[in-house]
């Protein structure tokens, strides 16, 4: 029986700052006794975690936050593999096919933000920053430790949204291709933080066969914690609580710290239930 679990947690393996053993020592420390690495687009650390965790007396599901696309926007996919299916050879090189667009993806990123906002960054130096996937954190940093006076939610709301005309997409795959694929590899599938959704409803979205839903998320107002779990009820889906901590920089206000919202009681029983279900071994 479980009190107290975050599922969606970033480390270093992606653009979170802490390795498997600093985060599960830190979750350790604030109560949590069941959690989830969802790095994106990379399982490279789940591994390290889960025997960390077994040190630590925590849980850690393997997990992964995968890009896709829907309706010309990005579109992330949390999942949370129920065995070790996630070490399947075809499903590894599709992520190391993603890792390396994500290099390609930056790089032109980089060129974008000089062309577009006269903001100059070493590439290079951002790609040995990043010790594995590169994503848009890292960019934001990377822009704030040249000098550039810009604190982390303006970086994220002009220069790298989606509307920015520095943005690149993700590898454009669909996010009914990214939710097949994770099911073949035995995953439950939740939709990430649908309050960031903005060129799709909630019930479109959730036409898609979702397992779940991110209801309980850091920036999510009352209402919109009501709204999307009364949604998640509709449609017969459970709900998951997520902090979706980074860690990389103290004035990062979208994401919130380890712990800082959490699922338990009965909501929690009923997503482990659904994870320790046999049903697609």
């Amino acid at each position: 029986m479980y009190n107290k679990g975050d599922f969606h947690l970033h480390t270093n393996a992606s653009d979170g700052k802490l390795s498997p053993k600093e985060l599960i020592y830190t979750a350790s420390t604030r109560g949590l006794d069941i959690i989830a690495i969802t790095d994106h687009d990379t399982t490279l650390n789940v591994e390290e975690g889960i025997m960390e965790g077994e040190r630590e007396n925590i849980r850690v599901i393997p997990g992964i936050e995968l890009s896709t696309i829907h309706n010309k926007e990005s579109i992330h996919v949390l999942g949370y593999f129920k065995d070790d299916k996630y070490k399947d050879g075809d499903f590894q090189n599709f992520l190391k096919d993603m890792e390396i667009y994500r290099k390609t993806r930056a790089e032109k990123i980089v060129e974008n933000l000089d062309i577009f906002f006269n903001i100059k960054l070493d590439y290079e130096k951002i790609l040995e920053d990043a010790k594995g996937v590169i994503a848009r954190p890292h960019i934001a940093k990377a822009i704030m430790n040249a000098g550039y006076r810009y604190d982390w939610k303006y970086i994220f709301d002009n220069l790298l949204s989606n509307d920015s005309p520095a943005y690149v997409q993700t590898k454009k795959i669909s996010t009914a291709e990214g939710i097949d694929m994770l099911k073949k590899v035995n995953a439950l599938v939740v939709l990430a933080h649908p309050v960031l959704i903005k060129h799709s409803s909630i019930d479109e979205m959730l036409r898609f066969d979702f397992d779940g839903v991110e209801a309980v998320y850091p920036i999510n107002t009352k209402k919109q914690k009501a709204f999307l779990k009364a949604k998640a009820k509709e449609y017969n889906k459970f709900v998951t609580a997520g902090s979706d901590f980074h860690g990389i920089t103290t004035s990062d206000t979208s994401h919130g710290s380890i712990g800082s919202v959490f699922l338990s009681h009965n909501e929690l029983a009923i997503f482990v239930k659904a994870l320790d279900s046999k049903e697609g071994c």
